[in-house]
């Protein structure tokens, strides 16, 4: 088995050096569970709007594994974040492959992508860097709130 740690630690570095990768982001690695977020996302205890994926026991025994995007209880006004979010970026997610709006409390979107290990860094910075495209859309749903 791969060490996991050590893959996100790769993440974390090369997210840090994307060209894209400025002063207002934010990484949380825990070592196999992993958010990128930006300061102005009320996500400093790790519970607001943040791009996440983890591959903990579960993960390696299904050989699948979640990146996506939440908005959790220290989002301002949770529940009209989501809706207005959705409303403004739905078509452009369910045009990206493999990608499906969330229907709980606090998902926005979700893909599940197979647990290889061939490329695993590169695939998970692949879909986070799809995912930042919500960037300006996150910015302004939450200056409108």
């Amino acid at each position: 088995m791969k060490d996991i740690k050590g893959v996100f630690r790769n993440l974390e570095s090369m997210l840090r050096k994307a060209s894209w990768f400025d002063d207002d982001w934010e990484i949380y690695n825990r070592g196999n569970y992993l958010q990128l977020y930006k300061e102005n996302w009320f996500n400093h205890r790790q519970g607001g709007v943040h791009f996440e994926t983890y591959i903990e026991a579960p993960q390696i025994k299904q050989k699948a594994f979640l990146v996506c995007m939440h908005a959790e209880e220290d989002c301002p006004e949770q529940s009209e974040f989501i809706r207005r979010f959705k409303q403004l970026e739905r078509e452009r997610i369910n045009s990206w492959k493999g990608y499906k709006i969330s229907e709980s409390s606090y998902g926005v979107c979700q893909r599940t992508l197979q647990l290889n290990f061939k490329n695993l860094e590169q695939r998970i910075y692949e879909e986070f860097n799809r995912l930042r495209a919500l960037e300006s859309s996150i910015d302004e749903v939450l200056l409108d709130l």
